[in-house]
């Protein structure tokens, strides 16, 4: 087992401590601070940003070659740590107890230790882990927060007010698979500097808003409940995935049940669940989605549009096209060509 001891005060710090045992390569860019590892330790990578109000967010996404420990300790640095696992699994426990709490793929957790206390976090070997993690200094969150926090559920509004971390906070929630196209869109963002920063912030509150909201929900017995297992649900995202890179395919519910192998039932109670849509809903959404990035990136006109994305009538094309952007493909396409002369003159 590799033994990472993290004494440190602020996140930066932490990682430092975890580059001296497992090595790899530091670099910051834009306020983006990314440990790089490729040896005999670990292959993969650890990122993470601090923004304003106490908040960061700290990622892993590497596949070690054997067990690691981190092991924290919580007298000076203590942050509330809301975190996912997108992929594999890790293990927790806190100081005076050595029973292992496993964290499963697409669970969501919220941990607080206690001054004077350690937690103990284990990352296996030979699996590829993927974590994200919004840690929240709470006396700074508290004093620059723009909402009162009395809103949240008693038990998490204890430990945002528990500033000396008298006590220690767990909860370990269900699978959530919407927090996992929250988390995956981070990795997705292709603009640059500030902007992707920018972007890159308001997910992170967005998804710790989720956190909360989940947390919230247990707590008043409002969890969502569902018929679906976890690997339906990956099942309903998987094939969302693929509509959304061919939405032209003549898609069915009898033919995507066949090709999953779920009941009808089964897939519109997992696509209301994940995209609080019915699967025909779904498949629309994406069609128009793709029509409007059609128009913005080439040259088709509106019925090549209408084919190229699936639909086979261009009046209902523009008539559901024009209820969900207030606007008719045939007018959207004539101000887009008339802000592309416009531009074009002026350059």
């Amino acid at each position: 087992m590799i033994e990472i001891n993290i004494t440190a005060t602020n996140l930066e710090d932490s990682v430092k401590q975890i580059q001296s045992v497992l090595g790899g390569v530091f670099k910051e860019r834009w306020g983006e601070h990314t440990l790089t590892v490729n040896n005999e330790n670990a292959f993969g990578s650890i990122r993470f940003i601090q923004f304003d109000r106490g908040v960061s967010m700290f990622e892993i996404d590497m596949v070690f070659n054997d067990e690691v420990l981190l092991l924290r300790d919580t007298s000076l640095y203590n942050p509330i740590r809301f975190s996912y696992c997108l992929e594999g699994y890790y293990e927790h426990h806190f100081h005076n107890t050595t029973k292992r709490k496993k964290v499963d793929q697409f669970q969501s957790v919220i941990i607080s230790g206690r001054d004077g206390g350690y937690t103990y976090s284990y990352l296996p070997k030979g699996i590829k882990v993927r974590t994200n993690e919004i840690q929240v200094l709470r006396n700074k969150f508290i004093g620059r927060a723009l909402n009162p926090i009395d809103t949240l559920n008693d038990k998490l509004h204890e430990v945002f007010l528990d500033a000396d971390h008298e006590n220690k906070f767990s909860y370990f929630g269900s699978h959530n698979l919407k927090l996992a196209d929250h988390i995956n869109f981070l990795s997705t963002i292709k603009k640059k500097g500030l902007i992707k920063m920018l972007l890159i912030e308001s997910k992170v509150y967005e998804i710790l808003s989720q956190h909360i909201f989940q947390h919230n929900q247990a707590m008043s017995g409002q969890t969502l409940e569902t018929s679906l297992l976890k690997s339906e649900l990956k099942l309903v995202r998987k094939y969302a995935k693929k509509i959304i890179k061919t939405p032209a395919v003549n898609y069915s519910l009898e033919s995507i049940s066949e090709e999953t192998g779920l009941t009808q039932a089964k897939l519109q109670e997992g696509f209301k669940l994940l995209y609080n849509r019915t699967v025909t809903e779904y498949i629309r959404h994406i069609r128009l989605k793709e029509a409007r990035d059609l128009m913005n990136t080439t040259d088709m006109n509106v019925s090549e549009i209408v084919y190229t994305v699936g639909f086979s009538s261009r009046s209902y094309f523009s008539k559901i096209f024009k209820s969900k952007f207030d606007i008719s493909p045939s007018e959207y396409l004539k101000l887009r060509n008339e802000k592309t002369l416009l531009q074009n003159e002026e350059a």
